[in-house]
């Protein structure tokens, strides 16, 4: 029964190839949501995913590949943020705000103006099942890329993240480092552009790392638990999605929660049981 329920959806090659590229994203999101946890960019992401709207519309219009004018958008987006948080007197989270607003309103405005054969709807909510070969190529490009860099500058945006201050004091070059995970972080929205859209892809970046915070201080444990729950969300969420007919994308993001909530419960350290119980012996 078991062996049927997993052997099924394999025999559809739609499915196959939603499997493995869903678990390759679910990997390359893993990774960079513990940096973004650490540095605490949720917002920057929310922001970047939304500002790609109108750089996948005016590609699909000139017909390019889509990740190029996404990539823009986004990246561009992140150095408009910066730009204005650093000559105006607005914190950063309300310029995050405005930019990210106004980018994605730019693009619903284009979508509706400029003639193409987009489907609002998927790039909003992601298509996996339906991925193109082309797709998948960018996919891995922007994808491999984004885990290159991290791999080559792992240390020096891990002590950025952790702690800015210190990395400035012995000579960091914390600005590079800023745009750098800010790249990334745009290649990696591009990356998860197909499986989970715009409006999820988000919870992809956050809830892995986030989860994996409550479990583990230390960081090479965190980035462990990070990409094993997004591997586990990413298959399962494929398989959900075939036998309850609902989106792939979504499916992945509500697997993510419930796992969230239960290590906000059930943290050995940092769960609301385990605190209670330190409540009550104080007490």
């Amino acid at each position: 029964m078991i062996l049927d329920w997993i052997t099924e959806p394999l025999q559809y090659g739609f499915m196959v190839k939603a499997l493995w590229v869903s678990a390759f994203v679910g990997i390359v999101c893993a990774v960079l949501s513990c940096y973004i946890t650490l540095k605490g960019w949720s917002l920057m992401g929310d922001a970047v995913s939304h500002a790609v709207v109108p750089g996948v519309v005016v590609a699909y219009a000139l017909g390019i590949p889509f990740a190029v004018g996404a990539f823009l958008f986004g990246f561009g987006a992140t150095v408009a943020i910066g730009y204005v948080k650093e000559n105006t007197r607005l914190k950063e989270d309300a310029v995050i705000g405005v930019v990210f607003t106004g980018f994605f309103a730019f693009g619903l405005v284009l979508s509706t103006k400029i003639p193409s054969n987009i489907d609002l709807f998927h790039i909003l909510f992601g298509n996996v099942l339906g991925i193109s070969q082309e797709d998948i190529i960018q996919t891995l490009i922007a994808g491999f890329i984004t885990l290159l860099v991290i791999l080559l500058r792992r240390k020096d945006l891990l002590l950025f993240c952790f702690d800015p201050n210190h990395a400035k004091a012995i000579g960091l070059n914390t600005k590079f480092m800023y745009y750098t995970l800010l790249l990334v972080l745009a290649l990696t929205i591009v990356t998860a552009l197909q499986t989970a859209g715009i409006i999820l892809v988000v919870a992809m970046l956050v809830t892995p790392g986030a989860t994996a915070y409550l479990l583990s201080d230390r960081f090479e444990r965190m980035l462990a638990i990070s990409v094993g729950t997004s591997l586990l969300s990413s298959i399962l969420g494929v398989y959900s999605s075939y036998y309850l007919d609902a989106p792939t994308g979504a499916c992945i993001v509500v697997l993510l929660t419930l796992l969230f909530i239960a290590a906000m419960i059930f943290a050995p350290k940092y769960g609301l049981l385990r605190r209670s119980h330190s409540t009550i012996e104080s007490n």
